[in-house]
Order: structure tokens, then C-alpha cells, then sequence
């Protein structure tokens, strides 16, 4: 990796207690020892990323970070904005992305840890480990009748061919699962190099397990409609670790309390989640509180990810993975 320029200034606009959870020793002293560094204080807030901005090429980001207005981009301000978090929507004017500012996001690194969750929790749910536990911690041996299934050679449907649907998908291939995948914008070509089928809303969710990945968007509102879940079959998996928004939540709670379906849910609205006590002990319900994208490793290389794509495009204008796309930009989570 090319060193850079010491007197490049670089502003790394976050907390110090976030510094020590998305930023590892290793590039912590990349970054000291090629730019000429500044890092936030635990008291962080505009006035102070403004004061950090100015006279910096690079800005680095991340949960904390105040939103940035337009004007931090002016003459003076930054040309390069890596946020080592998630989506920049909330955090970067559209209107400055791919005009004044190059920008880069981790949300690609977080989409690992996204899929194993998606993982992890399809093999809890099949192998039925809450009700084996539950029957240990009561006291009993193999009373509960729960007897678990095999991941493998399943048909698995992904709703939304994300990023964290791609990383899932990924680390289904050793399970040898049939996937398809519903997404009005993935070309015959991007389908065959992720050797996925696409296929309609409609039949992806006759799949005995369908893990929703779509970003929060109109379109995507309450795309998961009663109908739809009612397609499900008796025993069917749902996961979803992308946006509560996108299920009428409602038809899933009445899905969910029947015991027709099972589900696995990481994001709610609101949040904290208001769950019913009936919901809270559904047995057939794995209830985690919107952490798939949130691991030790994972947040630690999220500046790394962002500054090895920064560092390449200085060099010579490589877009890596991490690079924000402005034309996809109304399509983006």
C-alpha cells in the first residue's frame, strides 16, 4: 500500500470511544504516521468537526458524527468523506456526493457481519436450540419433542440483492442451498455471477426460508404484506435484519403468534422495540436488538476498509468497494 503524504491533513470526526471501536492499533498508526492527523474529542459536535475540517483533504466518520452541511465543503473543506459506519444518506448532503466530495462507506464490511448473523440464526431457528435450551434449563431431557432440520439443500429466497444479502449468500454455498432472489434491479448477469435464480415477490416468498435485505426506501414500505406472509409455508423461516419498515407488522404478529411460521427478527419500529408480552415469549420467535451488523472484529476494521480505498483513489482514482456510487444513490440503502 502507497504511503501517503504527511502534510495531507486528515480529520477523523468521531469520539474517542468510537475511535477505539471501528479503528485497530495497526491503522490508527497508518493513519498518524501518513497524514498529518487530527482526531475528536468525547465532546464532539459540529462546531468542533467544523473546526477539525478545516484545511483537511480527508474527513473520516462514523456513528456520532453529526450530520455535515453542505457549506463543510466548500473551498478549504474536505474532498473526501470515509464514513466507517453504514449508509452516508443521513450523514452527507446529496447533493455534495461525487460533486465536491468522493465518498466511502463501511457498509460493506458491516454486510459480513450482517450475513453471519443471517446465518446464524437460520441454523439456530432449524436446529430448534431456543426450545432444546429452554427444555434443559426446565430441568428436562428430550421432552420438548422439538427435532431439528438440515440447512442444507433448502430453498433459501433473499428479498433485496444487497450487500448483506450478497454475504449471506455467500457463506450459504457450503449448505448447497437453492437461492433466489427478488430484486427488480439485478441484470441476468449479476444474477448468474451470485448463481442465484431471480424470481417474482410472490415466489420468493413460497421459499421455506426468506430473509428480507432491502433498504429503506417508499418503495420498500410495507412490501411484506399480509398476503404475502400468508404465501408462506406451514414452518417457514422469515429473517429479517434489514428495516422493520418493510413488513406490515401486524400481519407478522398475528403469522408469528398462530405458530404457523417462525421468524427471526433484529430490527423493529420503534426502537427500543415495544413487543407485546405474548410476542416476547413466542417460542417459535429468535428476538435479537438490531445488532447484525454490530461485532468485536467486524467494527474494528471499518476505518481500515474505508482508508485502503481512500488511499488507492488518491493514488490513481481507483473506485474501490467502499466507494459511495452518487448514480445509485436513490437505490442505496
Amino acid at each position: 500500500m502507497t504511503r501517503l503524504d504527511p502534510t495531507v491533513r486528515c480529520a477523523i470526526a468521531m469520539t474517542p470511544t468510537r475511535a477505539a471501536d471501528v479503528c485497530d492499533p495497526a491503522t490508527r498508526e497508518l493513519i498518524n504516521t501518513s497524514f498529518d492527523a487530527v482526531w475528536g474529542s468525547e465532546k464532539l459536535d459540529l462546531a468542533e468537526v467544523t473546526d477539525l475540517a478545516a484545511g483537511a483533504e480527508v474527513l473520516i466518520t462514523s456513528w456520532g458524527t453529526p450530520p455535515l452541511p453542505a457549506d463543510l465543503f466548500g473551498p478549504g473543506g474536505p474532498t473526501i468523506v470515509g464514513h466507517a459506519a453504514g449508509t452516508v444518506k443521513k450523514l452527507l448532503p446529496a447533493e455534495v456526493v461525487g460533486q465536491q466530495v468522493q465518498a466511502f462507506s463501511a457498509a460493506g464490511r458491516i454486510a459480513w457481519s450482517v450475513g453471519e448473523l443471517c446465518l446464524a440464526t437460520c441454523l439456530t431457528m432449524l436446529r430448534e436450540l431456543p426450545a432444546l435450551d429452554a427444555d434443559m434449563r426446565a430441568g428436562h431431557w428430550r421432552t420438548s419433542g422439538a427435532r431439528g432440520q438440515e440447512l442444507r439443500g433448502r430453498r433459501v429466497a433473499l428479498i433485496g440483492a444487497s450487500a448483506t444479502a450478497r454475504a449471506f449468500r455467500e457463506l450459504l454455498v457450503p449448505f448447497r442451498a437453492e437461492v433466489v432472489v427478488h430484486d427488480p434491479y439485478l441484470t441476468e448477469e449479476k444474477a448468474a455471477a451470485l448463481d442465484v435464480t431471480p424470481v417474482s415477490l410472490e415466489d420468493a416468498m413460497d421459499a421455506e426460508i426468506v430473509s428480507l435485505h432491502v433498504p429503506n426506501l417508499p418503495a420498500t414500505e410495507g412490501m411484506i404484506t399480509a398476503e404475502l406472509l400468508a404465501r408462506m409455508p406451514d414452518g417457514a423461516l422469515l429473517i429479517n435484519s434489514a428495516r422493520a419498515a418493510s413488513i406490515n407488522a401486524q400481519a407478522l404478529t398475528t403469522e408469528l403468534l398462530s405458530g404457523r411460521i417462525r421468524a427471526a427478527v433484529d430490527v423493529f419500529d420503534p426502537e427500543p422495540a415495544e413487543l407485546s408480552v405474548e410476542l416476547r415469549s413466542a417460542p417459535n420467535v429468535l428476538l435479537t436488538p438490531h445488532i447484525a451488523g454490530d461485532s468485536v472484529q467486524g467494527h474494528l476494521a471499518l476505518v481500515r476498509y474505508v482508508l485502503d480505498d481512500i488511499i488507492a483513489f488518491r493514488r490513481d482514482g481507483t473506485h474501490g468497494p467502499s466507494w459511495v456510487d452518487p448514480a445509485v444513490w436513490g437505490i442505496a440503502a
